[in-house]
């Protein structure tokens, strides 16, 4: 039992760590009080850094964060280095991860701070941003993605397969199943440079007996992205041509024409009296 409970408890603080620090700086007069927080005990003092306007630097601290990763200091305005107006940068970085690096900005005029407050932070738990990597690596694969053409002369017993994939660093999966979703092939193929594939599927042999519409599938992992499948219709082991928009229009004006003509050559044969 108390196995359990120490197994539940670890997995509960794993999900719930945080990773990141948060800073907020209040300005008023003379004084500006920084704190923060981090959720790095492993990484050190965070070093705070601000400069003036023109990117001289005026001052420079190291504080060291409390167990909970507490950290604070009060800025005093004045003297030389504070005598340009304009926005002051205060920057706490801790190690060298972005994660753990931030920014602020106070406004300074004629040796004085504009009442404000400000802050920023980039805490945030393990396991959303675990959740937020594997959302953008979608985002990514969708905006590419694979793509494949089947091409096929009537009459012929081979399909050409052409493709591309924006994924250049893995096999292109080949499976060809027939009308009833039996698997006749499975290939691998390996994208070339640029992306692109091609193979020949040869028709032939028992698996290819069933008449109807067979399919070709092409993946690469498992995003929905890098899947893609074409459908190629066989007749007695041999590929049947589908019938475009412009071939049923001259099949049609063909039939019309012969339709005419019969009837024109039935009409000369009648005898006139």
């Amino acid at each position: 039992m108390t196995v359990a409970l120490m197994s539940v408890t670890s997995v509960t603080q794993n999900v719930f760590a945080e990773q990141g620090m948060s800073l907020t700086a209040t300005a008023d007069g003379t004084n500006i009080s920084v704190s923060g927080e981090t959720a790095s005990s492993t990484l050190g003092p965070v070093t705070l850094i601000v400069t003036s306007p023109n990117g001289n630097l005026v001052t420079i601290d190291q504080l060291e964060p409390d167990a909970n990763g507490i950290f604070g200091t009060n800025i005093t305005i004045g003297g030389q280095l504070w005598s340009q107006d304009g926005m002051y940068t205060i920057a706490a970085q801790q190690g060298e991860s972005s994660l753990y690096s931030i920014k602020l900005f106070v406004d300074v005029n004629g040796g004085v701070a504009t009442e404000t407050t400000t802050g920023d932070s980039s805490l945030i738990a393990e396991a959303e941003a675990e959740a937020e990597a594997v959302a953008a690596a979608e985002a990514v694969a969708e905006a590419d993605g694979l793509s494949i053409a089947a091409s096929a002369i009537e009459g012929s017993d081979t399909i050409g397969i052409t493709g591309q994939t924006s994924k250049t660093n893995g096999d292109v999966t080949l499976t060809v199943t027939s009308p009833n979703g039996n698997i006749v092939s499975i290939d691998q193929l390996k994208p070339a440079s640029d992306g692109s594939f091609a193979t020949d599927i040869v028709i032939g042999g028992q698996l290819w007996s069933q008449d109807g519409i067979y399919t070709v599938t092409a993946q690469q992992g498992n995003a929905s992205a890098f899947k893609d499948t074409v459908e190629v219709d066989v007749l007695d082991g041999l590929v049947v041509p589908e019938f475009g928009t412009i071939a049923a229009m001259i099949l049609a004006v063909a039939i019309i024409s012969i339709i005419a003509i019969s009837s024109k050559s039935r009409l000369s044969i009648i005898p006139r009296y």
